[in-house]
């Protein structure tokens, strides 16, 4: 019975991703409203989705290696009161320098409260259904770009962008409050005797400064960096690059969200050919179908062709996403995990604030964002080729007492 509370958690962490990520990536939709309401470039608008990513990485590690001490429950209820709080903040801000600061600081230190502490509880809870529990934690990210986004649209319709953003904080806090309480530490740690405590403490005997120091570390932290940084420029600037092409904005932002839900699906569908080929070689294949999605972005312009390229696309980032906390799992252990895939989302995260600068810079500076998807191809076909070097470490066995018999 103990266990099947572990779905619960799953649950849990779904949902705090899907409202934290989504609310973050909302910002895609309120672009365009705020530029024309507030007379601030794109480019400045989309340094605060910037600091976002780079806080947000800074701060994985921050609370993925305070999860390992004190628990998720405390890192995730703190998370969700700051994001709240930052939502309806940033929706006040009477400053380009303040919504940055707002939008792009407090969200996204917020926000970093919940993939790799709730990834290391789900992993942990659900030891032999790792890929899946994993998986489902990391779908929450694509949930929330199909169903944030098209929110914050429709709100868009009826209020001016400060009441919509308000609305969502508010919303934030009614949701996420409530979830964040039911996230439970898993057996092992909550009885802390011997006979609980996991074999990992011998199979994975490196502890979390030793793991930042190997280059297994080093090939997963570079590879999702290169593989985040070559989609996020793309799928910030989804919407606006659609609606440039002349596709309606409600209908843009439905390309946006046909992208997140074939995430959703790419993120089950990878998991579960990773549970049987592994998950090295299915993240390998993911990476260069997406960096092939991405280039594909050059040659097509009608709402069909952008509908299939979504679902493409999709698949792609989305699957890749949670086999890099599988990777880390399977490399360092469940003992260490809050630490060592905190420190890899936040080399992620370094990655993921490329792309929206870039994008702003690139449209305001030629009018066009042909270079933004040849810069994102190349990292991922940069992903690819380090992602072929990952080789998961050897311990030594542990010594074990051999007991003498008598003849």
């Amino acid at each position: 019975m103990k266990l099947s509370y572990g779905w619960v958690v799953v649950g849990a962490g779904m949902l705090l991703t899907c409202v934290g990520i989504g609310s973050m990536l909302s910002l895609a939709v309120f672009l365009q409203p705020i530029a024309t309401d507030t007379g601030w470039s794109r480019s400045g608008i989309s340094m605060a989705a910037t600091l976002d990513f780079l806080f947000m990485g800074a701060a994985s590690f921050f609370w993925g290696a305070l999860s390992d001490r004190l628990g998720t429950r405390v890192v995730v209820l703190s998370g969700s009161v700051l994001l709240g709080t930052g939502l309806i903040a940033a929706s006040r801000a009477t400053t380009l320098l303040e919504f940055q600061l707002l939008f792009g600081v407090l969200i996204g230190v917020a926000i970093g409260s919940y993939y790799a502490p709730m990834m290391a509880a789900a992993t942990a809870w659900l030891e032999h259904r790792r890929s899946l529990a994993a998986a489902l934690v990391s779908a929450g990210m694509g949930i929330g770009s199909m169903t944030i986004s098209p929110l914050a649209a429709w709100l868009l319709n009826s209020f001016d962008w400060r009441s919509a953003m308000l609305t969502i904080g508010a919303a934030t806090w009614a949701v996420l409050i409530p979830a964040s309480v039911l996230v439970r530490p898993p057996p092992r740690a909550a009885h802390g005797s011997e006979a609980a405590s996991p074999p990992a403490d011998t199979d994975y005997p490196l502890t979390g400064s030793q793991a930042l120091l190997t280059p297994q570390f080093a090939a997963l932290a570079l590879t999702h960096f290169a593989c985040c940084a070559a989609h996020s420029g793309p799928l910030f600037h989804m919407v606006s690059y659609v609606a440039f092409c002349g596709v309606p904005a409600l209908l843009a932002v439905s390309v946006f969200s046909l992208a997140g839900l074939s995430g959703l699906g790419g993120r089950i569908t990878l998991g579960l050919i990773a549970d049987r080929i592994g998950a090295k070689p299915t993240l390998v294949a993911g990476l260069l179908v997406q960096a092939l999605a991405i280039s594909a972005y050059l040659f097509v312009g009608a709402l069909g062709e952008f509908y299939a390229l979504s679902v493409m696309f999709g698949l792609a980032y989305g699957g890749v996403m949670p086999l890099y906390a599988v990777l880390v799992s399977d490399s360092f252990g469940p003992r260490i995990m809050g630490t060592t895939f905190g420190a890899v989302s936040m080399f992620a995260n370094l990655g993921m604030a490329l792309g929206p600068w870039a994008g702003g810079y690139v449209f305001d500076t030629y009018g066009s964002y042909a270079w933004l998807y040849i810069g994102s191809f190349s990292a991922g076909l940069g992903a690819v080729l380090v992602s072929l070097t990952f080789r998961p470490p050897r311990f030594p066995p542990p010594r074990r007492q051999v007991s003498l018999q008598p003849a």
